[in-house]
């Protein structure tokens, strides 16, 4: 397994990732075009794991002035719980450290107990409850987590 930045070859990999594991029941947004925008983006990190050539996981990462943003984060369902989520957080997490940041936000499904299990196992802390926050047609919980001096 290897984790690496992003290219925009991942784009397409990335999308169909996000479109099976997180953008269910929802109209696709992360198409190709969007993740490969984030890509491009010199104020965001899009993250890749990939066993041997098949993509198993990613996260894009939005850097602000005093904080960052993970816009999306998935790992593939058959490599769950194995530590390829930890490992991609952590190397998120690590940047935005380095890069002085006081916390890290996202945001995830209310229905999604995995992922918000997953979230608090790393120290994030629920924020708010967001009624129809996806399209209307899921509630939404935002989190975040403070980072060392923050």
């Amino acid at each position: 397994m290897k984790i690496q930045l992003a290219t925009a070859s991942d784009a397409a990999d990335i999308a169909a990732l996000s479109r099976t594991a997180i953008e269910h029941g929802l109209p696709w947004r992360w198409t190709p075009a969007r993740v490969a925008a984030s890509i491009a983006d010199r104020a965001t990190n899009v993250v890749v794991a990939r066993d041997g050539p098949g993509l198993i996981g990613f996260g894009i990462m939005k850097y602000h002035d005093e904080a960052a943003h993970l816009l999306l984060f998935a790992v593939a369902r058959t490599h769950r719980r194995h530590g390829l989520g930890t490992q991609l957080l952590h190397w998120l997490e690590k940047v935005a450290l380095a890069a002085g940041l006081q916390r890290i936000g996202l945001e995830a499904r209310a229905d999604n107990a995995e992922a918000l299990a997953f979230y608090r196992r790393h120290g994030y802390v629920e924020r708010a409850l967001v009624p129809g926050m996806y399209l209307g047609v899921g509630d939404g919980v935002r989190l975040d987590k403070p980072l060392l001096g923050g």
